[in-house]
């Protein structure tokens, strides 16, 4: 960043700047730094005379390293880019620097889509996001980037098995599931059912080594629910479970959602079970959700009334 002030540099006299109006009596004006009112005061001016220069480039950057989160500094940046047909992966290498210190700034990521977008190219990227999640594993800029990335130059190929990783290594990773889940279902080629087959294996695995983990029990019933097969078909599942001495809220609470599935599908009554098991998980086994399963039980009870 630039020591000297954009007002007393020779190189920007012929620059007006224009200071920003928080009209006569601004209720509670922003105590901006000196360094960073003068460089605001010289880009509002560059943007009125829609000037693109090296200089301006060097002003902005000064402004990213006091503001990184400036949104239209970022906007005419590319605009300034695009126009100086400035070298794109050069730029990449500068938004690399800003990423290791701002991993979670919107819009230094959106900045590079924009970028990469434009390159047309995205062999650097995944290697680029991997070692952003290396760091935070549920970044979820990294993650949302990373689905634009592998949408936008298809490369779908390698993705599952990137998150077998991840899972193996923190089966509690959410976002991991979340991105396994989107692989699966916006993968231009749909997956096959001997695939899917494979992915309820995958999950009941998961479930057996950390049964109290939401996630796996979430991604099993998103694969039954996209499959549309009844979740009938996981109470084997939920029996080897429990001869297994499991204890878990989520085996009561998926036999409530089998219950309530088979009760809408052959208009039947809800199988009384499911009400003791409400009140089991809101009395004993998920006490810090007693009012959702006691709703859960009123809803459940509405089914045999109507």
């Amino acid at each position: 960043m630039s020591t000297t002030l954009y007002c007393d540099n020779p190189e920007w006299k012929d620059v007006t700047p224009i200071p920003q109006d928080d009209g006569p009596n601004p209720l509670v004006p922003i105590a901006y730094s000196k360094e960073y009112s003068d460089a605001m005061d010289y880009f509002r001016a560059v943007t009125r005379t829609n000037e693109k220069s090296a200089r301006v480039l060097n002003l902005i950057e000064d402004i990213i390293d006091m503001n990184p989160a400036h949104y239209t500094v970022w906007n005419y940046r590319q605009q300034v880019l695009f126009a100086l047909n400035f070298d794109l992966e050069q730029e990449l290498n500068y938004i690399d620097e800003i990423i290791a210190d701002q991993a979670k700034n919107y819009q230094v990521w959106h900045h590079r889509q924009v970028i990469v977008d434009r390159l047309d190219k995205g062999d650097r990227e995944i290697q680029f996001i991997n070692s952003v999640l290396d760091e935070d594993s549920k970044n979820y800029h990294g993650w949302s980037y990373r689905q634009w990335v592998v949408k936008r130059f298809n490369l779908w190929n390698s993705e599952l098995t990137y998150t077998n990783d991840l899972i193996l290594f923190d089966v509690r990773n959410n976002s991991a599931w979340n991105y396994r889940y989107f692989i699966l279902f916006n993968n231009p080629n749909s997956p096959s059912n001997e695939l899917l087959e494979s992915e309820i294996k995958f999950a009941q695995k998961q479930i057996i080594l950390a049964p109290n983990n939401c996630s796996s029990w979430t991604y099993l019933k998103a694969l039954h629910e996209k499959m549309d097969k009844p979740l009938q078909s996981v109470e084997p599942f939920l029996q080897q479970l429990i001869e297994s001495k499991v204890d878990s809220p989520f085996v009561l609470s998926t036999y409530i959602d089998i219950y309530e599935q088979c009760a809408k599908l052959e208009n039947t009554p809800v199988n009384p079970a499911a009400f003791e098991m409400c009140l089991e998980l809101a009395e004993k086994k998920d006490t810090i959700r007693e009012k959702y399963w006691n709703y859960k039980k009123k809803n459940l009870e509405k089914l045999n009334i109507n």
